[in-house]
């Protein structure tokens, strides 16, 4: 599949624009991936047209995490994830299959989160022996109770729909694909149609302190790397 078809914009009208990720087969995410993610996710942010963005998956699974062959992603996962969590448009997620790992993400930076009933979420960098880029952490820690950062992200563990839902992760369940898109699109129809300038302010105001802390420990990570000094060889 070529690059221009990962990532494709589908128009609803009223200013809703769904994105359907389309990295196949499982939206496994690479640098190139995730790049063209959060150029799409920062034009759509600045445009007026867009009033509420649809995030979708054509695929069995969501997305399963970063690909294995993958090396140097957490800068861009960094990245990514920020836009994706500071877009000031409202953001729906239609949750289907798998959503692992990284991929978790996109379902913790939006705003109404809707899964299909065959849904599952698991968070299982510590049984990959990896760790969480500094965005992603911020986030969970933003988007989860101390409960469920233990149950996800110290085991692994995976949860279904209904706990997903009791966890607070998810707010809606569909029976169906079909179903999981119209609920979707309804949620996106419904915030689209709020005050664009009100949302945005209220939206900052909520996750500003999670924003902010990324960037400052961004910074302070990279002045540090830029700091020290190099072995010679």
């Amino acid at each position: 599949m070529e690059r221009d078809e990962w990532l494709n914009r589908r128009l609803h009208g009223d200013g809703v624009v769904e994105l359907q990720l389309g990295h196949a087969p499982e939206n496994q995410l690479t640098q190139d991936f995730l790049r063209d993610f959060t150029f799409q996710i920062k034009e759509m942010s600045v445009d007026p047209d867009v009033k509420s963005v649809l995030l979708s998956s054509p695929f069995k699974d969501f997305s399963t995490g970063v690909a294995p062959d993958a090396s140097a992603v957490g800068a861009d996962l960094n990245a990514a994830f920020l836009a994706l969590y500071a877009c000031p448009k409202p953001v729906v997620i239609a949750s289907v299959g798998l959503c692992s790992g990284a991929g978790m993400f996109f379902v913790l930076a939006s705003d109404v989160r809707v899964a299909h009933a065959r849904a599952g979420f698991e968070m299982t960098e510590v049984q990959l022996g990896s760790e969480y880029p500094i965005a992603l952490m911020e986030i969970a820690r933003a988007s989860l109770d101390s409960n469920t950062q233990r149950r996800l992200m110290l085991t692994g563990q995976r949860l279904g729909p209904i706990a997903a839902r009791n966890a607070q992760i998810i707010e809606v369940i569909a029976d169906d694909l079909e179903d999981l898109h119209g609920y979707a699109l309804k949620e996106a129809r419904k915030l689209a149609a709020l005050p664009a300038e009100a949302f945005a302010r209220i939206k900052f105001e909520l996750r500003a302190g999670t924003i902010n802390r990324i960037e400052d420990l961004l910074d302070a990570t990279l002045s540090q790397d830029q700091t020290t000094p190099r072995m010679a060889g």
